[in-house]
């Protein structure tokens, strides 16, 4: 997906990666974790991209996420136009349906909000044997002041995945299907 996006964006993208490959519930995930780590973290270096701690989030990985998101924010203050790329779900949903990120994604979105990011989403899906990619309306995300930080993340969450969903067909909307 990121290569596709970049084949259609002319300027440099910082793209937000995954650190590792996980393999759940298959007997070779020991050896898969190992490998994708040494394997993601090095194409992360050659590319400029920021490798962040797998999805859904594990409690070992608080202090390597606090420090990727730490490494973004510090490209989208600094780089003047700068883009970053990132998948909001962090993973894939076994039916192919987009579904709500795992907790601290919308906080991250509101962070790269408040740095002064605008946000396009893209629709990404294969129809035909074909990748499609839909771009969205660039649009500047905010959620209702007075609520808990646990409520702001879900509905920044929300926002974004509700952008995007709007630009895939109706069966890969998942819970954002409204229409």
């Amino acid at each position: 997906m990121a290569i596709a996006i970049a084949a259609l964006i002319p300027q440099e993208i910082h793209f937000v990666m995954t650190g590792e490959l996980t393999y759940p519930g298959k007997w070779y995930a020991p050896l898969g974790r190992f490998f994708s780590k040494i394997v993601l973290h090095r194409a992360a270096r050659v590319y400029g991209f920021t490798t962040m701690p797998p999805m859904p989030p594990r409690l070992k990985d608080v202090e390597a996420r606090a420090q990727s998101v730490r490494r973004v924010l510090d490209a989208a203050r600094r780089e003047k136009n700068v883009i970053i790329g990132l998948a909001p779900e962090g993973g894939d949903h076994p039916t192919g349906e987009i579904a709500l990120p795992a907790s601290g994604a919308g906080r991250f979105a509101l962070l790269l909000a408040a740095a002064g990011l605008q946000f396009v989403p893209v629709g990404i899906y294969e129809s035909d044997g074909a990748l499609c990619l839909n771009f969205g309306a660039a649009y500047e995300l905010h959620v209702a002041s007075g609520l808990s930080t646990d409520e702001k993340d879900k509905a920044a969450a929300t926002i974004v995945m509700s952008r995007i969903a709007a630009l895939l067909p109706e069966s890969l909307r998942g819970e954002f299907n409204h229409g």
